[in-house]
């Protein structure tokens, strides 16, 4: 055991953060006697013995606007996080995921003399790298959860670890598309198509028809096709069951939430960009990613970025394992073509779905245990 007591720094702003904190630190429970976690976080870490500071609710905003008009009060939280800790000195603080929040109050914590450790890289491999400056003075330690991430680190010599993913731990390798169904109740004729055009208004506004003229196409190359449609919110259903009284003759089942479920029920499936298209190749589902945007934001966004792709599937393998078709490509027609062979058994679905099975065992190393192994690494070094 690497010491009887551990008191560890927490900042997650949102929900993501609060599930990734919570099985970190159930794996540093049994690497410890005590662990003594305060910051801030959701239910998640409260679970865990962690004693917030401010309600996480107050960081979870999204968009250029809410930010703006939030700030003082945004402000004023971290200024207040930031003298607790100064006060009362952790033996580690982790800022996980929020990085436009956490990154500052990082470096003002290093610069005090506090270790500092950061968990979800920033996508600075994609956009935006000259932030990699910040982050090396910002951290002692940057946490990975893809193995793609770790060579900008290397390269500007900041300390790295890739630790995996913990849905390629949750997600088994075999999921069987018969006890999905069954867990949905959803016993679909034919083969079955998952629509999944994202969780935020601006999403579903922008590609929800595109989804559903792919469909009306598709159906007519299979007579028999079916779809199944997850709305993420209240707000996103109502919305959606809207917009499907615009295509009465079209078998969609629209669910609310379950979109995991929905994917493993399905046969591929037609999704916007995201952390979707890594459970789906998780859960062994083939799929096309189709994406559209307001034109100026298109504009800004393909001149700054520097990856090839907006799929993780793609950028894990490095290559187009699956079709991605945004902006001017994101037409029905295209979109129709590019799922025909994956809803049909042949040499193509084959292909992905090794490639697929190739992936998932690279990213489930067992997140939580390895990334309190380099926590606590870290503090043991520092302690020295």
């Amino acid at each position: 055991m690497a010491s009887s007591t551990l008191r560890i720094g927490v900042l997650a702003g949102e929900v993501s953060g609060d599930i990734l904190g919570a099985h970190l630190l159930a794996a540093l429970k049994s690497r410890y006697d005590t662990v003594i976690v305060e910051g801030i976080g959701g239910p998640l870490m409260a679970e865990h013995g962690l004693q917030s500071l401010y309600p996480m609710d107050r960081l979870s905003v999204i968009g250029l606007i809410e930010p703006l008009k939030r700030l003082p009060e945004l402000l004023r939280i971290r200024r207040g996080v930031f003298q607790h800790f100064l006060a009362n000195p952790p033996d580690i603080f982790l800022g996980i995921d929020s990085p436009d929040f956490n990154l500052t109050l990082e470096r003002k914590l290093r610069e005090a003399g506090i270790t500092t450790a950061h968990l979800v890289s920033p996508s600075v491999w994609a956009w935006r790298s000259g932030r990699i400056h910040k982050i090396k003075r910002a951290v002692d330690l940057m946490l990975t959860l893809f193995p793609f991430e770790t060579e900008i680190y290397r390269q500007h010599e900041v300390p790295v670890e890739f630790v995996g993913h913990p849905l390629a731990d949750e997600i088994p390798l075999r999921v069987e598309t018969q006890e999905a169904r069954a867990a949905l109740a959803y016993y679909p004729a034919g083969p079955c198509l998952a629509l999944m055009p994202g969780s935020r208004a601006g999403e579903v506004r922008m590609l929800a028809p595109l989804f559903l003229q792919s469909a009306q196409l598709l159906r007519r190359e299979i007579p028999d096709l079916s779809f199944i449609m997850p709305a993420a919110n209240e707000a996103r259903y109502a919305e959606l069951e809207q917009l499907l009284e615009a295509y009465p003759d079209l078998p969609v089942t629209l669910v609310a939430g379950r979109s995991r479920e929905a994917m493993a029920a399905a046969d591929a499936v037609l999704l916007a960009s995201g952390t979707a298209t890594l459970e789906a190749m998780l859960l062994k589902r083939p799929m096309v990613v189709s994406y559209r945007m307001a034109a100026l934001s298109w504009a800004i966004i393909s001149r700054i970025a520097t990856t090839k792709w907006v799929g993780l599937p793609n950028i894990l393998a490095g290559r187009e394992l699956v079709p991605e078709l945004l902006q001017s490509k994101a037409r029905a027609d295209l979109v129709c073509a590019a799922l025909l062979p994956l809803l049909t058994d042949g040499s193509e679905r084959d292909s992905t779905l090794t490639q697929f099975d190739l992936i998932h065992p690279q990213l489930a190393l067992g997140y939580g245990e390895r990334s309190a192994q380099a926590i606590s690494r870290l503090v043991a070094d520092k302690a020295r």
